[in-house]
């Protein structure tokens, strides 16, 4: 017969064979979790009730009904009841209620109507059941046909002296809120899916030269490419290539006003849908170079009407604005209608410490005589600046702003 050790008072006795007895493996454990996750999903429907006077005498349980909208996946109406749903109780009333349109079992769901107060004071007849949902919950609708609303809606003689009806018609605004509940448990799978990498298999296709259809020539040098690609990234390469007005020579064409390096990185966006390094391209890691290929690069943009190349081509002429550089800048923004680019150089260069410097570029030169009529949009920035400045030197200078010192004495603003 055995015997019953307490554990507290077992104590390990030595084996006499060589085999030592393991405890038995504790049984492994599993666990899992789950959430019930309930949302509301809200949509809205205005119902105007044109003829009032019309309508009603209709009878009692007769309505007009508002067109069919839909809510959470399930058809609404809003119904009104002119002569009352039902005469025994509330023949001198309106009814007023929101029913669902289509099939569905069970339907959760809260309800808001609202008559529009038609005078401008925003006084609303509200019945709402959104702010009683923590008392009550949501209304379940059983099944097609199912109705939320009041029998007693408004009664029918305050309701025709009131700012409700004008010009003989009623707005009705309604509001659904269908409730789902839906359980989400954990993936049981992990997957990375890669970025999209379509632009590198293109830029590949570029790369490699092969099937090319189409060549350009740009300063004696050759470029190959596919007429479908360009086709399909710009609206002018399709109306040359494919167009009634196509080139007749659409096998090699010859693009003029443009150089070479411009064309290549032309090319390498409209492929790769991005920017090249520009010194891993070019050998060049000058900052001025950069800006240059940007601002010839966005004439080429707007010349083939590729707009999101523009774009990165403005909000990079935007960051590298500079002494030297920004009057030929001010032009092309002008020219191709980069209105923000534009905003930014006349704000730089109207700066009092930049705007001598500016003037004696070359660009300045070429402003002036590409783009007069942006002299005089750059004159109203310097007078706008020039007034902040005047009016900022007179209150550390403690003079005022009718142009007398403290003491009482005229003096003449200068501009700074």
């Amino acid at each position: 017969m055995g015997t019953i050790v307490n554990h507290r008072d077992f104590r390990p006795k030595p084996s006499t064979t060589s085999s030592v007895s393991q405890p038995p493996p504790s049984p492994s454990t599993s666990s899992s979790s789950s959430t019930s996750r309930t949302d509301t999903i809200v949509g809205t429907h205005e119902f105007k009730i044109n003829g009032y006077s019309l309508a009603k005498g209709m009878g009692v349980g007769k309505f007009v009904a508002s067109d069919t909208f839909a809510v959470g996946g399930y058809a609404w109406a809003v119904y009104f009841y002119p002569d009352g749903k039902s005469g025994e109780d509330n023949a001198a009333y309106v009814s007023l209620f929101v029913a669902l349109a289509s099939e569905g079992t069970d339907v959760r769901a809260l309800f808001e109507l609202t008559l529009l107060d038609q005078s401008g004071r925003d006084n609303h007849k509200v019945h709402s059941h959104f702010n009683r949902m923590m008392d009550a919950g949501p209304y379940t609708l059983k099944y097609r046909g199912s109705m939320w609303g009041y029998k007693r809606f408004f009664k029918r003689s305050l309701l025709e002296t009131s700012d409700y009806l004008k010009d003989d018609c009623l707005i009705i605004h309604c509001c659904v809120g269908v409730v789902k509940t839906q359980t989400e448990g954990p993936k049981i799978y992990s997957i990375a899916v890669p970025p999209p990498d379509i632009g590198q298999h293109f830029g590949k296709l570029l790369e490699s030269g092969k099937n090319a259809d189409v060549t350009f020539e740009v300063e004696g040098e050759i470029f190959s490419a596919h007429k479908l690609v360009l086709a399909a990234r710009s609206p002018v390469f399709r109306a040359q290539l494919f167009g009634p007005m196509k080139d007749q020579n659409s096998q090699c064409i010859k693009v003029e006003e443009m150089t070479a390096p411009v064309f290549k990185v032309l090319l390498h966006f409209m492929y790769w849908d991005a920017l090249p390094d520009m010194q891993e391209l070019f050998g060049v890691n000058f900052k001025w170079a950069f800006t240059l290929m940007a601002q010839h690069l966005l004439a080429a943009a707007d010349r083939y009407a590729l707009e999101r190349l523009r774009l990165l081509c403005e909000v990079k002429l935007c960051e590298d604005v500079a002494i030297n550089t920004v009057a030929t800048t001010l032009a092309l923004a002008d020219q191709h209608h980069c209105f923000q680019l534009k905003d930014v150089c006349l704000k730089f260069i109207a700066l009092p410490e930049n705007l001598r410097a500016v003037m004696q570029t070359d660009g300045f030169i070429y402003l002036k005589e590409s783009c007069p009529s942006v002299l005089s949009e750059l004159l109203q920035y310097v007078a706008r600046i020039g007034e902040h400045s005047v009016k900022v030197r007179a209150y550390h200078n403690e003079f005022y702003l009718d142009s007398s010192d403290v003491n009482g004495r005229r003096v003449k603003p200068r501009l700074y």
